[in-house]
């Protein structure tokens, strides 16, 4: 029985400290949600002749990235999970949250580094990853082997 609340208290005091985190990943996503649903930019990115659509999140490190496009990129593989590049200049980490936790199709900004980072598999929360937009279809041409070139310019 002393196990067993031993156990409970843990983790009740685990939940507790996690849900205050705000880098909390739930949090992450329901702010990603709510993003969704206001005036998000599409996004058209250009891999040789392929090409994915993607939406840039309403934020102020987005809105950093937009003044940027369009832009060409070479992005290099990084841990056989996600395509990165360094950016002309650093984004506004204003109201940013301490970290995320992204998954395939995440687009993101490593503050840190000052690099864009394309995910093309899941990985685990990373300080200093600020949440910029989401691929919506053609994350598929991300999981090659190596370096890309790509295009990222607003949808016509």
């Amino acid at each position: 029985m002393r196990k067993l609340c031993y156990t409970v208290i843990i983790i009740l005091t685990y939940t507790q400290l996690y849900a205050c985190n705000t880098g909390n990943p739930v949090n992450i996503r329901q702010e990603e949600s709510n993003n969704l649903k206001k005036d998000s930019m599409k996004l058209k990115i250009t891999i040789g002749g392929k090409t994915a659509s993607a939406v840039l999140y309403d934020n102020p490190a987005s809105r950093d990235f937009a003044t940027l496009l369009p832009v060409t990129l070479e992005l290099e593989d990084y841990n056989q999970t996600e395509k990165i590049a360094t950016l002309s200049k650093k984004l506004s980490a204003k109201n940013a949250p301490d970290g995320f936790d992204p998954s395939a199709g995440d687009i993101a900004y490593y503050a840190p580094w000052g690099n864009i980072c394309i995910f093309y598999k899941d990985f685990g929360y990373s300080s200093g990853l600020i949440s910029l937009g989401k691929i919506i279809s053609g994350i598929e041409v991300f999981s090659v082997k190596g370096s890309v070139t790509v295009k990222i310019e607003v949808e016509q």
